[in-house]
Order: C-alpha cells, then sequence, then structure tokens
C-alpha cells in the first residue's frame, strides 16, 4: 500500500500569516491557505483544511460508493458526490469540525433504488475517509437516485 505526502510552508503569525500546501505525492499542485480565510463566509481562492478534507471524503466516497455497487452487480453511470464540511467554535477552545454532510445524486445501471441506497449506505460506513473522521459529531448522507 501507498503513503501519500502533502507539504505545508507557512509564515507569520496565525491571524497574518499565510501558507502555501503542496500535494507532494502527486506534485498536482500548491495551494494557498490563511487562518481568517478558513473561518471566513468566502474562501476568496484560498484553500483550508476543511476543503482538503471535503476532497478528500468525496473523492474516496465516490471509489467506496463504486465499488458497493459493483458488489450488487451496478455500474456507475453518472453520480455526482459532494462534502460539505462545517467548521464551528470549540468549547474546549479554537475550531473544530462538527459535520460533514455528504450527498450522493445520480443514477447505475443494473441496480433499482433500494440497491442504490443501500451502496451508498454501505460505502459511508466502508470509506477510510469516513473511518478516518470518526471524531466528527455527525456524517450524514442524503442519497436521490435519478434513475
Amino acid at each position: 500500500m501507498a503513503t501519500r505526502t502533502a507539504r505545508t510552508a507557512w509564515n507569520g503569525t496565525l491571524m497574518e500569516g499565510k501558507g502555501q500546501v503542496e500535494l507532494t505525492s502527486s506534485g498536482t499542485g500548491t495551494f494557498d491557505v490563511s487562518f481568517p480565510r478558513r473561518t471566513a463566509e468566502k474562501a476568496e481562492g484560498v484553500t483550508s483544511p476543511e476543503e482538503l478534507i471535503a476532497a478528500a471524503h468525496s473523492s474516496c466516497y465516490a471509489m467506496a460508493f463504486s465499488g458497493e455497487l459493483g458488489k450488487v452487480g451496478g455500474t456507475p453511470e453518472q453520480v455526482e458526490i459532494g462534502a460539505d464540511v462545517t467548521v464551528v467554535p470549540d468549547p474546549a477552545g479554537g475550531i473544530r469540525i462538527s459535520t460533514v454532510a455528504l450527498t450522493v445524486r445520480g443514477y447505475a445501471s443494473g441496480v433499482d433504488e433500494a440497491a442504490f441506497t443501500a451502496a451508498a449506505e454501505a460505502a459511508k460506513a466502508g470509506c477510510p475517509v469516513s473511518k478516518a473522521l470518526t471524531g466528527v459529531d455527525e456524517i450524514t448522507l442524503d442519497v436521490t437516485f435519478e434513475g
């Protein structure tokens, strides 16, 4: 199995500093990060750990869902996975991730709505990123079968 690596270079204080996170293993990109943009309503071209977690969760979940559909004879034809990661103040200090809302929209050949939904639930339980996020208060799943 593989190890994936990212690296962040940071300069300055929490509130006035900024950094760049680099996806080192793949070499696919370097992205600006800052704490004020992390907690602001608008990101304004700056990413955050929570957005990166959302990207990781939606892509991991899509793979897990595809695998679960395959187990029951389905093939994803058009599926879109969304992940919304919400940050709130932590009563113990700082901030924390309170919820992750997964959405699944689409259809797959070879399965009906019940099998599609069951595969979606199984993917939520089996996705490695879902497992890694067990400290999050709530991970919800909203499934819409469009077949």
